[in-house]
């Protein structure tokens, strides 16, 4: 039996939780359970799971006070390599990055992946409202092509004041909203082509990317968004980027995204400790007895296609 690797898996040390959310009000409507190092393993124990590629969660690191943006995104890090240490056949992790400056967002995943050898970096959808696909933050974008980084990109609410008197809570529908966003502003914007050798995995199967590739198609057809030769169709880039099923494990999406993007590029989330745990462990059931997918597709979303983005566990486990 192949390993089981969840690279959507959160950590939430309280110094991060205290300093970035407000206990009764937490970013996204969704209060977490109370997560210890503890709780991650006795979950992955009980669900089956061999390995958790850790990352912070919403809102990452935004702060308007940029020193103590860094000091944050460097406490997180080291706490992560702390937690690798001690469990490196179980934990991996993605970086976090004060976005609130780049030149430090660089400085801190230089240290991050050279000196704490972490596995890759994890970015936001928006940062105070500046996407992902932003000019500005093309220095960075440059850096993360030079190394060939993993970068795995989780969703934040909606800089949109109006989305939040709505009544309903950001995880809902601004959340796979935020992706689709991005995710369309990196493409069109020549983000994606410009990073070849960057492999990005997208949470939540991408929000509602899936649905709308066909509209994407049309768009790309009639070329409402200009001449696609240099940055390529979506339909190419969809079968380039990762995708993860946290919270999206459902049939009609598994046979969605096996068709848009193929088996190869989906990796089995779960989203603890934002998902209640029985339900995190159905999630797991479900992806393993899925019609959807082949017995051999199973095998590699559940965890051969992240052991093979990140090899260093076959070492480990002697594969």
């Amino acid at each position: 039996m192949s390993l089981i690797v969840d690279t959507h898996h959160h950590m939430l040390p309280g110094f991060f939780f205290d300093a970035t959310n407000e206990k009764e009000n937490p970013v996204g409507g969704l209060k977490p359970q109370v997560w210890t190092p503890e709780s991650s393993l006795a979950f992955m124990d009980e669900a089956g799971i061999d390995i958790a590629i850790l990352s912070i969660s919403t809102p990452g690191i935004q702060l308007p006070d940029k020193l103590a943006a860094s000091e944050l995104a460097r406490s997180c890090n080291e706490f992560a390599a702390t937690l690798i240490s001690k469990h490196p056949k179980r934990f991996g992790a993605f970086a976090s990055v004060p976005m609130s400056d780049i030149d430090e967002a660089i400085k801190e995943i230089t240290y991050a992946l050279d000196v704490l050898n972490l596995d890759g970096v994890v970015l936001f959808t928006n940062s105070g409202g500046v996407y992902l696909g932003d000019k500005m933050l093309m220095p960075l974008f440059h850096e993360l092509q030079r190394r060939k980084t993993i970068v795995y990109v989780h969703p934040n609410a909606s800089p949109d004041p109006v989305a939040h008197h709505l009544g309903i809570t950001d995880n809902l529908i601004d959340f796979p909203g935020d992706t689709t966003r991005v995710i369309a502003q990196m493409h069109y914007g020549g983000t994606f082509a410009a990073t070849p050798d960057v492999k990005y995995i997208f949470s939540h199967a991408g929000g509602t990317t899936p649905y709308l590739a066909g509209r994407f198609a049309i768009v790309d057809e009639m070329k409402i968004m200009g001449d696609s030769s240099n940055r390529g169709a979506a339909a190419e880039t969809f079968r380039k980027i990762y995708w993860d099923t946290a919270l999206a494990w459902s049939d009609p999406v598994l046979y969605t995204l096996r068709y848009i993007a193929g088996a190869g590029k989906m990796l089995f989330g779960t989203d603890f400790p934002y998902l209640r745990k029985d339900i995190a462990i159905r999630s797991k059931s479900h992806v393993s007895s899925s019609p959807e997918l082949l017995s051999n597709e199973k095998e590699k979303v559940l965890g051969d296609n992240a052991l093979d983005l990140f090899p260093r566990f076959k070492v480990l486990y002697g594969l």
